[in-house]
């Protein structure tokens, strides 16, 4: 995704006033000469990822509320979320623990003195044993679990993993080492199903195949597994190579945290080159300021006591991220540039003062979105076209 830094250079506009001191402002491409204002973009601050860090303490080892993705086959499958979750029984759901755990990790990494530090490696340690991912893993490998989480929750997982392998800290070694048997279980899912699965699945929600596809691509590219890479892309190839005239006019749906067509586009720029994806992208979303304008408005979210309601902050924070990532992927004289950067910066106002809401069903997962969306630092790997991939970190 983005390689550059974000300096700050700027005052937020008035719409993140409120904000101001938990998150800095700075120009989206660093070596320009002067930043454009409308290209200025808010990043991740100290204070902002001792905030996010503080609403992932208090959901990773919340046990309840739950809502469990778990098939019943006898009455001793009836088990409470941390028997059957050891390691990522909290934050409401499998998927929400996972990636709480990798913006725990991503904090940690990214700002060592944190005040939670010392919280942090504490919750990380009681979760992200050894014997408790042994127990994920044996979850994973039910034949009932065929389905479990597919493809979100394996996505997240990965990320997970691809965090704490590339960080040489004593503790994420160890870490590293628990998780790295679930991930290869989940690389053999992954495998496993898409070869089965003959059309892509375009929802704004969970199952969403590109979303599943671009970050199992991140994954394969920092482990340097080149055999699951070029499986991915000829996955990704095949679901999307061809679309075009994609009707985007018709989104947001009512519970997206996805925009099909963003996240589709965003993988797509991990698959082809550069030239290839400007061509791609211009057939994909034709008069995007337009028919399709409406991908360029942030999503208003009228209810955030509502578990699906609230996805649509979300929304907000996935487009903002997918949109930097496709403007990235687009030469510098493409007029699309500018728009999705300054839609991108948009969205971005319009959620993050909303995300430490007071309601559990937003905050249990929302300031991941957040993190991943602001925070571009550090060295990547390199896919075909030459853009980075997602930052792992310094």
């Amino acid at each position: 995704m983005l390689s550059c830094r974000f300096q700050t250079a700027a005052a937020f506009p008035a719409l993140l006033a409120a904000a101001a001191l938990l998150f800095s402002v700075g120009p989206v491409n660093a070596a320009a000469s002067a930043p454009q204002p409308d290209l200025v973009m808010p990043s991740l601050s100290p204070q902002a990822a001792s905030s996010f860090a503080r609403l992932a303490l208090r959901c990773v080892e919340k046990e309840y509320p739950n809502k469990l993705d778990h098939i019943m086959d006898q009455t001793a499958d009836v088990r409470s979320p941390r028997d059957l979750h050891p390691a990522f029984y909290g934050c409401f759901d499998w998927h929400s623990s996972v990636h709480g755990h990798w913006m725990l990790v991503r904090l940690l990494r990214r700002f060592p003195d944190l005040p939670e530090a010392a919280q942090i490696r504490l919750a990380l340690d009681r979760n992200l044993t050894a014997d408790h991912l042994r127990a994920e893993t044996i979850y994973l490998e039910r034949a009932s679990s065929k389905s479990f989480e597919r493809t979100y929750g394996w996505a997240w997982l990965l990320k997970l993993a691809e965090e704490l392998d590339s960080w040489e800290d004593p503790d994420a070694r160890r870490w590293a080492a628990g998780v790295a048997p679930l991930a290869q279980a989940i690389v053999a899912r992954y495998q496993d199903y898409l070869p089965r699965q003959h059309y892509a699945i375009r929802t704004g929600v969970h199952p969403n195949t590109a979303f599943g596809l671009a970050f199992a691509i991140d994954y394969a590219r920092q482990q340097h597994l080149a055999a699951f890479e070029k499986f991915l892309l000829e996955r990704a190839k095949f679901y999307f190579g061809n679309d075009r005239d994609y009707a985007a006019r018709w989104e947001p749906g009512g519970t997206d945290f996805f925009s099909p067509a963003l996240v589709e586009a965003d993988l797509m720029s991990r698959v082809l080159s550069l030239p290839e994806f400007e061509k791609w992208f211009g057939r994909f979303l034709p008069g995007l300021a337009s028919r399709n304008k409406s991908l360029l408005e942030p999503a208003l979210v009228t209810d955030r006591t509502d578990p699906m309601l609230v996805h649509l902050d979300g929304l907000n924070l996935s487009r903002a991220w997918c949109m930097a990532d496709i403007a990235q992927a687009l030469s510098e004289k493409n007029a699309r540039r500018k728009l999705l950067l300054t839609s991108a910066r948009r969205h971005l106002e319009a959620t993050l003062p909303q995300i430490a809401s007071g309601q559990y069903e937003g905050e249990h997962w929302l300031a991941t979105f957040a993190v991943y969306a602001l925070d571009r630092e550090g060295p990547a790997p390199t896919p075909p076209g030459g853009r980075s991939g997602k930052a792992a970190g310094k």
